[in-house]
């Protein structure tokens, strides 16, 4: 019995001193300073901050304080019939058949020419996607 409380003694003991060991102050673990979380914030994000104001004022596009022309915002006849989005080209295949017999009872069929689409479908672009007019 007494074997079997010693086990019992070590074991708690042990777990004592392992959640122990890994226990720290709040104090230890944060120090405290006279900064403010603000002022840390500031201090971190004021040189990233100016990088980006200068690149974005790079980007920026002088302002046209002009009248703007609103027809190309605007929606017409015209510009619904010439859609924004424009078809891709489909080139047209040649292709040529020989002569040849056809049928159960050949037939003698001359040779001809034939024109079908390359694509299957028609493909349109995204709007700006293609510039130029074919």
């Amino acid at each position: 019995m007494s074997r079997r409380r010693w086990t019992k003694h070590s074991v708690v003991l042990t777990l004592t001193l392992l959640t122990s060991a890994c226990s720290t102050s709040k104090d230890e673990l944060l120090p405290h300073g006279k900064q403010t979380m603000m002022d840390v914030w500031q201090q971190g994000t004021s040189a990233s901050n100016r990088q980006l104001i200068d690149a974005r004022q790079a980007l920026r596009r002088p302002f046209e304080s002009g009248p703007v022309d609103q027809t190309t915002f605007t929606r017409t006849a015209q510009n619904e019939i010439y859609s924004q989005f424009k078809r891709l080209p489909n080139p047209d295949l040649v292709m040529y058949v020989f002569p040849h017999l056809a049928g159960s009872d050949p037939a003698p069929i001359p040779g001809y020419s034939t024109v079908f689409p390359l694509y299957q479908r028609v493909q349109y672009a995204m709007p700006g996607e293609r510039t130029e007019d074919y």
